[in-house]
Protein backbone atom coordinates (compact mmCIF):
# COMPACT_ATOMS: atom_id res chain seq x y z
CA UNK A 1 0.00 0.00 0.00
CA UNK A 2 1.38 3.33 -1.26
CA UNK A 3 2.11 5.96 1.52
CA UNK A 4 -0.59 9.04 1.88
CA UNK A 5 0.63 11.91 3.19
CA UNK A 6 -2.24 14.28 4.42
CA UNK A 7 -0.37 17.88 5.58
CA UNK A 8 -2.29 19.39 8.60
CA UNK A 9 -4.05 23.11 7.32
CA UNK A 10 -3.66 24.16 11.22
CA UNK A 11 -0.26 24.45 10.12
CA UNK A 12 -0.62 26.84 7.45
CA UNK A 13 -0.41 30.38 6.75
CA UNK A 14 -3.71 31.80 7.68
CA UNK A 15 -2.46 35.22 6.78
CA UNK A 16 -1.97 33.20 3.28
CA UNK A 17 -3.85 30.56 3.28
CA UNK A 18 -4.42 30.25 -0.33
CA UNK A 19 -1.03 29.85 -0.74
CA UNK A 20 -0.65 27.18 0.91
CA UNK A 21 -3.60 25.71 -0.11
CA UNK A 22 -2.32 25.83 -3.78
CA UNK A 23 1.24 24.84 -2.83
CA UNK A 24 -0.52 21.54 -1.27
CA UNK A 25 -2.17 20.75 -4.81
CA UNK A 26 1.04 20.93 -6.71
CA UNK A 27 2.70 19.01 -3.96
CA UNK A 28 2.48 15.06 -4.07
CA UNK A 29 0.48 15.44 -1.08
CA UNK A 30 -2.72 13.23 -1.27
CA UNK A 31 -5.19 14.57 1.36
CA UNK A 32 -5.45 18.14 3.22
CA UNK A 33 -6.22 17.22 6.88
CA UNK A 34 -8.39 19.97 8.42
CA UNK A 35 -8.66 19.73 12.55
CA UNK A 36 -12.00 21.03 13.79
CA UNK A 37 -11.71 21.93 16.94
CA UNK A 38 -14.45 23.77 19.89
CA UNK A 39 -12.62 24.63 22.74
CA UNK A 40 -14.39 22.14 24.79
CA UNK A 41 -13.14 19.13 23.82
CA UNK A 42 -9.79 20.26 23.37
CA UNK A 43 -8.78 23.84 24.75
CA UNK A 44 -8.26 24.96 21.41
CA UNK A 45 -11.18 26.62 18.32
CA UNK A 46 -9.65 26.28 14.77
CA UNK A 47 -11.78 26.31 11.52
CA UNK A 48 -15.22 27.27 11.17
CA UNK A 49 -17.90 26.15 8.18
CA UNK A 50 -17.17 29.01 5.91
CA UNK A 51 -13.27 28.72 6.38
CA UNK A 52 -13.61 24.83 5.08
CA UNK A 53 -15.82 25.85 2.70
CA UNK A 54 -13.63 28.02 1.16
CA UNK A 55 -10.58 25.85 1.54
CA UNK A 56 -12.97 23.06 -0.62
CA UNK A 57 -13.10 25.54 -3.62
CA UNK A 58 -9.53 25.70 -4.06
CA UNK A 59 -8.30 22.05 -3.12
CA UNK A 60 -8.38 19.74 -5.78
CA UNK A 61 -7.53 16.87 -3.39
CA UNK A 62 -9.81 14.96 -0.89
CA UNK A 63 -10.51 16.81 2.30
CA UNK A 64 -9.71 14.59 5.55
CA UNK A 65 -11.57 16.23 8.65
CA UNK A 66 -11.19 15.35 12.20
CA UNK A 67 -13.50 16.44 14.34
CA UNK A 68 -12.04 17.16 17.64
CA UNK A 69 -15.52 18.17 19.14
CA UNK A 70 -18.37 17.26 21.60
CA UNK A 71 -21.30 15.44 20.29
CA UNK A 72 -20.00 14.93 16.31
CA UNK A 73 -23.41 13.34 15.34
CA UNK A 74 -24.86 17.16 15.32
CA UNK A 75 -22.68 18.40 12.72
CA UNK A 76 -22.22 15.39 10.62
CA UNK A 77 -24.61 16.02 7.67
CA UNK A 78 -23.03 19.45 7.68
CA UNK A 79 -19.54 18.50 7.13
CA UNK A 80 -20.57 16.20 4.35
CA UNK A 81 -22.38 18.34 2.93
CA UNK A 82 -19.08 20.86 2.36
CA UNK A 83 -17.29 18.43 1.24
CA UNK A 84 -15.22 16.28 3.61
CA UNK A 85 -14.36 13.16 2.28
CA UNK A 86 -13.40 11.28 5.33
CA UNK A 87 -14.86 12.31 8.85
CA UNK A 88 -12.83 11.18 11.72
CA UNK A 89 -14.44 11.28 15.26
CA UNK A 90 -13.54 10.69 18.78
CA UNK A 91 -13.83 7.68 20.18
CA UNK A 92 -13.66 9.60 23.75
CA UNK A 93 -16.82 11.96 22.13
CA UNK A 94 -18.66 9.39 21.25
CA UNK A 95 -21.86 8.13 23.29
CA UNK A 96 -22.95 5.81 20.30
CA UNK A 97 -19.95 5.45 18.72
CA UNK A 98 -21.41 2.52 15.95
CA UNK A 99 -24.45 4.81 15.09
CA UNK A 100 -22.22 7.72 14.20
CA UNK A 101 -20.56 5.57 11.94
CA UNK A 102 -23.30 4.17 10.89
CA UNK A 103 -24.31 7.73 9.86
CA UNK A 104 -21.21 9.19 8.38
CA UNK A 105 -21.21 6.15 6.13
CA UNK A 106 -25.10 6.34 5.46
CA UNK A 107 -23.86 9.73 3.84
CA UNK A 108 -21.43 8.29 1.35
CA UNK A 109 -17.90 9.18 2.56
CA UNK A 110 -15.40 7.81 4.54
CA UNK A 111 -15.20 7.07 8.05
CA UNK A 112 -12.71 6.98 10.69
CA UNK A 113 -12.15 6.81 14.52
CA UNK A 114 -9.39 8.84 16.43
CA UNK A 115 -8.28 8.12 19.60
CA UNK A 116 -6.21 9.96 21.96
CA UNK A 117 -2.88 9.33 23.40
CA UNK A 118 -4.19 7.69 26.78
CA UNK A 119 -7.33 5.42 24.71
CA UNK A 120 -5.61 1.58 24.09
CA UNK A 121 -6.43 0.47 20.45
CA UNK A 122 -8.53 -2.35 21.92
CA UNK A 123 -11.14 -0.78 22.73
CA UNK A 124 -11.92 -0.53 18.42
CA UNK A 125 -11.76 -4.49 18.39
CA UNK A 126 -15.70 -4.67 18.26
CA UNK A 127 -16.00 -1.28 15.24
CA UNK A 128 -13.08 -2.08 13.12
CA UNK A 129 -15.07 -3.67 10.68
CA UNK A 130 -17.20 -0.77 10.48
CA UNK A 131 -14.36 1.99 9.91
CA UNK A 132 -12.41 2.75 6.80
CA UNK A 133 -9.68 4.57 9.28
CA UNK A 134 -7.96 4.50 12.72
CA UNK A 135 -6.54 8.07 13.24
CA UNK A 136 -4.23 7.33 16.56
CA UNK A 137 -3.03 10.46 18.34
CA UNK A 138 0.34 10.64 18.73
CA UNK A 139 0.37 14.09 20.44
CA UNK A 140 -2.56 15.62 22.88
CA UNK A 141 -4.54 17.03 20.87
CA UNK A 142 -5.66 20.96 20.65
CA UNK A 143 -2.70 22.33 19.32
CA UNK A 144 0.12 22.12 16.89
CA UNK A 145 4.06 21.72 17.41
CA UNK A 146 3.97 19.05 20.37
CA UNK A 147 6.59 16.33 20.40
CA UNK A 148 5.62 12.74 19.51
CA UNK A 149 4.48 10.34 22.23
CA UNK A 150 7.03 7.34 21.39
CA UNK A 151 4.58 5.08 22.69
CA UNK A 152 2.72 5.71 19.72
CA UNK A 153 4.75 2.65 18.07
CA UNK A 154 3.19 0.13 20.02
CA UNK A 155 -0.04 1.08 19.74
CA UNK A 156 0.18 0.78 16.12
CA UNK A 157 1.69 -2.93 16.31
CA UNK A 158 -1.18 -3.18 18.58
CA UNK A 159 -3.72 -2.28 15.99
CA UNK A 160 -1.94 -4.12 13.45
CA UNK A 161 -2.49 -7.52 15.23
CA UNK A 162 -6.09 -6.10 15.67
CA UNK A 163 -6.70 -5.41 12.18
CA UNK A 164 -5.06 -8.78 10.92
CA UNK A 165 -6.71 -11.02 12.79
CA UNK A 166 -10.28 -9.34 12.01
CA UNK A 167 -8.92 -9.23 7.93
CA UNK A 168 -9.91 -5.97 7.30
CA UNK A 169 -8.29 -2.87 5.34
CA UNK A 170 -8.38 -0.10 7.81
CA UNK A 171 -6.05 3.03 7.18
CA UNK A 172 -3.77 3.72 10.26
CA UNK A 173 -3.19 7.42 10.43
CA UNK A 174 -0.67 9.03 12.66
CA UNK A 175 -1.70 12.66 13.60
CA UNK A 176 0.62 14.58 15.89
CA UNK A 177 4.91 15.06 15.79
CA UNK A 178 5.12 13.56 12.21
CA UNK A 179 8.33 14.53 11.17
CA UNK A 180 12.16 13.14 9.61
CA UNK A 181 13.24 11.66 12.66
CA UNK A 182 9.98 9.52 12.84
CA UNK A 183 8.22 8.76 9.84
CA UNK A 184 9.95 5.86 8.57
CA UNK A 185 10.01 3.86 11.86
CA UNK A 186 5.86 4.97 11.75
CA UNK A 187 5.58 3.57 8.12
CA UNK A 188 7.66 0.24 8.44
CA UNK A 189 5.36 -0.26 11.87
CA UNK A 190 2.52 -0.34 9.85
CA UNK A 191 0.78 3.16 9.25
CA UNK A 192 0.11 4.20 5.77
CA UNK A 193 -1.33 7.94 6.31
CA UNK A 194 0.95 10.36 7.86
CA UNK A 195 -0.56 13.96 9.21
CA UNK A 196 2.31 16.32 8.90
CA UNK A 197 1.57 19.83 10.29
CA UNK A 198 4.85 22.58 11.28
CA UNK A 199 7.28 20.24 9.83
CA UNK A 200 5.25 20.76 6.23
CA UNK A 201 4.72 24.50 6.31
CA UNK A 202 8.19 25.71 8.66
CA UNK A 203 10.24 23.80 5.90
CA UNK A 204 12.26 25.57 3.42
CA UNK A 205 11.12 23.75 0.79
CA UNK A 206 7.39 22.40 2.13
CA UNK A 207 6.78 20.47 -1.38
CA UNK A 208 9.86 19.06 -1.16
CA UNK A 209 9.13 18.05 2.21
CA UNK A 210 6.27 16.19 1.59
CA UNK A 211 7.78 14.15 -1.67
CA UNK A 212 10.70 12.72 0.99
CA UNK A 213 7.76 11.71 3.57
CA UNK A 214 5.81 10.68 0.25
CA UNK A 215 8.74 8.46 -0.66
CA UNK A 216 9.73 7.38 2.63
CA UNK A 217 13.40 8.44 1.72
CA UNK A 218 14.13 9.63 5.70
CA UNK A 219 16.53 7.89 7.92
Amino acid sequence: MSIIIAPSILAADFSNLQKDILMVNNSNADWFHIDVMDGVFVPNISFGIPVIKSIKKNTTKPLDIHLMIVDPDRYIKTFVNIGADILTVHYEACNHLHRTIQKIKSLGIKAGVAINPHTPVSVLKDIIKEIDLVCIMSVNPGFGGQSFISRTFKKINKLNKIVEKEKTNVLIEIDGGVNDKNSKKLIDSGANVLVAGNFVFSSKNPKETINNLKQNIYN
